[in-house]
């Protein structure tokens, strides 16, 4: 037997086999890591002040995102909201169950069309997307403050351009989260 060290071995997890989907051949050379890892961490700063707050009442990205978009667009359709958020009817329908019971949204039946779902902030609901909104707009302004306008244009070309969602992936119920 060996020299007692103190130090207690783990026996190491037994790997298992699993099968894999192929994955497309890619050519490394052709990726532009600095800017996904640019993007990456710019993503993760973005939203580390509003979960912060978001935190302190109990809620997550999910509620930021549809916080937001309703305050941003009072009067806007659920089945508006679910295009612009790209999620199931079952994802939204959660949180956005939460954000009405919480008083920071409310649903009304539209005015023409009684089957229309609409939905409007509260008071308390438009104060917590500006809270929200504030600390990313407060980066945004810095990150931006030593760029000439055409600078300015460029940055918002960008990330006009990089907008869009691949039409075939499917929506997944994680994606609210």
């Amino acid at each position: 037997m060996g020299k007692d060290t103190g130090v207690s071995r783990v026996p190491a997890a037994k790997a298992i086999n699993k099968v894999h989907p192929a994955m497309p051949a890619v050519d490394e050379a052709q990726i532009d890591f600095e800017t996904v890892e640019l993007l990456f961490f710019a993503y993760r700063d973005f939203v580390s002040d509003p979960d912060a707050i978001l935190a302190k009442i109990g809620m997550g990205r999910a509620h930021h995102r549809v916080v937001y978009f309703v305050s941003r667009q009072p009067g806007l359709m659920v089945t508006d909201l679910l295009d612009i958020l790209q999620i199931t009817k079952q994802s939204l329908a959660r949180v956005l169950k939460q954000l009405i019971e919480m008083g920071y949204v409310r649903q009304m039946a539209g005015a023409k069309d009684r089957r229309q779902r609409r939905l409007y902030p509260t008071l308390a609901g438009r104060e917590l997307a500006l809270a929200l909104s504030e600390p990313q707009s407060r980066r945004i302004t810095h990150a931006m403050s030593n760029l000439a306008p055409e600078g300015r244009s460029a940055v918002l070309t960008f990330l006009r351009e990089m907008r869009g969602r691949d039409p075939n992936l499917p929506v997944l119920e994680s994606e609210l989260d």
